[in-house]
């Protein structure tokens, strides 16, 4: 297949440090590449690829000295794969909603990942508003506030399945949190638990400017009051793979739904079994008693530590070898192109009503959902 990957521009793909969702489209894009399709990447020019790479812009837009504003860069990426459309069977969108308004005349060809949080009021009007546009979310759960938005699939994230190394007997001693501080991320809750059990704590997570309130007023004084915990900030790939291995357990004690939550399966990857809070996507990602322990309370955590620490970290690699592997993720998406590719075949076939003298008229609506039906069964 021709398949576009249309990514953030505020970060490079793979990203240099911090950036899931550049993280996902790096994956995705190097293992369609590797089954044998077709695949162009629009993204930042510093971005790495075996695709081919239109760049729009010169550099990621969060580390450039030149560029502040994405929505600007980002509207005109949009406008150069409208221009660039028919050289492509399927257009996959990961920048939220700004495309929506250029391919409502084309949906079929469309597929657009959401990849945060959608239990915002404003955002159903807009689903309604574009009821033709088709979706892809990374959970079922993200889909909660929106069940009656346009969804084609649920696509679980996936990862190289030899992109981390597992370690099977780790010497860190210590509990990990990785990620970005932020209230809903609650890594308060991890200097909590961690010291609750006199067990050390180490925090891998970058700090946004909209955050820095948070972390100088709630965090700092946290890392400041006693001992057992380490602020490492940011990390890259490679000592992600160590930071995470050598830990004995990830805290991920989210308080937001969460629509997906990479950071457990890169854990998962390196054996290291996951205690996560019961919110979002968190139960369809840890399997309860295998991968870790889901909880809903600091007090049920903290009586949960050593039971996830005691946990089979062979058997954690074995899931995520067969749950979280990019391969997978791709024959997902792949499943989905064909997909749109079918409902795009019938609407060429579909006739067109309207003023005689345009250039191709409208579609006969009735005509179109009828064979939409038979498609989709």
């Amino acid at each position: 297949m021709r398949i576009a990957q249309i990514a953030p521009l505020m970060e490079s793909v793979p990203p240099r440090l911090y950036g899931g969702t550049e993280r996902i489209v790096s994956w995705l894009t190097e293992e369609l590449v590797r089954q044998g399709h077709d695949v162009t990447l629009f993204a930042s020019g510093d971005s790495i690829t075996a695709a081919d790479l239109v760049p729009c812009t010169a550099e990621a837009i969060r580390l450039s000295d030149t560029m502040r504003d994405y929505l600007p860069h980002t509207l005109m990426m949009a406008e150069r794969v409208h221009r660039l459309a028919d050289a492509f069977d399927v257009l996959h969108f990961h920048v939220d909603l700004f495309h929506f308004p250029l391919f409502r005349a084309t949906p079929d060809k469309v597929l657009t990942t959401l990849h945060g949080r959608q239990d915002i009021p404003d955002l159903w009007p807009f689903y309604r508003a574009f009821p033709e546009m088709p979706l892809a979310s990374i959970s079922d759960a993200q889909r909660a506030p929106i069940p009656d938005a346009n969804f084609a699939g649920t696509v679980l994230h996936g990862l190289p399945a030899d992109l981390h190394r597992p370690s099977y007997d780790p010497r860190g001693g210590y509990l990990a949190f990785l990620g970005r501080i932020s209230a809903e991320k609650r890594p308060d809750r991890a200097i909590r638990i961690a010291r609750a059990l006199g067990i050390p704590l180490k925090i891998a997570a970058k700090v946004d400017d909209a955050d820095r309130g948070y972390f100088e007023a709630v965090i700092r004084p946290l890392l400041q009051e006693g001992g057992g915990v380490e602020f490492i900030g940011e990390v890259d790939e490679r000592a992600k793979t160590r930071f995470l291995g050598e830990a004995r357990a990830l805290l991920f004690p989210i308080d937001w739904p969460e629509p997906f939550g990479l950071v457990m399966i890169e854990a998962m990857a390196c054996g290291t079994p996951v205690l996560a809070f019961r919110h979002g996507s968190v139960p369809e990602v840890v399997e309860d008693g295998i991968t870790g322990r889901v909880v809903g309370s600091v007090e049920e955590a903290i009586a949960a530590v050593p039971q996830v620490m005691a946990m089979d970290r062979r058997k954690v690699r074995r899931r995520f070898e067969e749950r979280f592997t990019a391969e997978r993720m791709a024959r997902d998406y792949l499943a989905l192109y064909a997909r749109q590719a079918a409902l795009a075949e019938v609407a060429d076939a579909v006739p067109r009503v309207g003023a005689p003298g345009t250039a191709r008229g409208a579609l006969d609506r009735d005509a179109l959902l009828h064979r939409r039906s038979a498609v989709a069964q």
